[in-house]
């Protein structure tokens, strides 16, 4: 079935499937609309074209499709960061890619090519403190919605998501596992929030610089947990993660005499 095919199948169910929302004990199912897309739109198209979803959503009558995706799910320290992006119509979609495959100096590029072709983009942050609090999925879902929120004087009417989690917004949303191969806004969203954590952390390797920050970014190298082993943690790392509790509860420990 073809893509097209699969909007028009799609346009007949909506509003209506899970999503996520927030409330004040943290993230719940709720009914929302549209991600019933996210079955219709996993197989694609077979084309080549990596803005062909939001192409054929602004013809389905969407005013703003924008891609969100985010960066540090693994590390063992640092916020989780996430982006939001709408590209313009007319630019060359096909620069926007994974940015796993891409080298730094590629995604600090593609970043600053966003300003230049007037993409309106937007990040969220949300610290190592909540990450504890709430665990690594809420608030990489959160860090998304915080995203959205922070385009300003944009409101997206259709959002891509990379994974399999929707955000906890009542937009119209499709989840897309692997979304950055798929849709060129979700690429441009990871990107952005590569970049930018990147940046966060090489300015944590100047106040933790045992850890060596700017070169892992706080993910669990080998030499990453050397150092927890030799230095202990620092306020940053992720008490909570497997690398981290260990020490926190060995150190416990032997702050107790158990």
């Amino acid at each position: 079935m073809s893509a097209d095919c699969l909007v028009k199948q799609a346009a007949k169910h909506l509003p209506g499937s899970d999503c996520l929302t927030a409330d004040g004990t943290g993230l719940r199912r709720t009914q929302a609309p549209a991600s019933i897309l996210h079955s219709l739109f996993s197989e694609g198209d077979g084309s080549e074209d990596n803005f062909g979803l939001e192409r054929l959503l602004y013809r389905k009558g969407y005013f703003c499709v924008a891609g969100c995706d985010e960066a540090g799910r693994g590390p063992l320290a640092g916020p989780v960061v996430a982006a939001c992006v709408v590209l313009p119509k007319d630019c060359k979609h096909s620069l926007f890619v994974d940015s796993k495959i891409l080298t730094h100096r590629q995604r600090v590029d593609l970043s600053l090519q966003l300003k230049d072709i007037g993409a309106v983009s937007a990040i969220g942050i949300v610290s190592e403190q909540q990450i504890e609090r709430i665990n690594i999925l809420q608030s990489s879902l959160l860090a998304m919605k915080l995203a959205v929120e922070n385009l300003a004087g944009h409101c997206p009417d259709f959002l891509l998501v990379d994974g399999t989690f929707a955000i906890p917004l009542p937009t119209a949303q499709a989840t897309l596992t692997k979304g950055e191969s798929k849709s060129s806004s979700i690429a441009a969203a990871s990107i952005l929030a590569k970049v930018e954590r990147d940046r966060i952390m090489d300015h944590y390797h100047r106040q933790y610089p045992a850890y060596n920050f700017k070169k892992n970014k706080g993910y669990p190298t080998r030499e990453h947990r050397l150092a927890i082993q030799q230095n202990g943690i620092c306020p940053i790392h992720r008490k909570t993660f497997r690398g981290v509790r260990e020490y926190v509860e060995q150190t416990a420990a032997v702050g107790t005499g158990g």
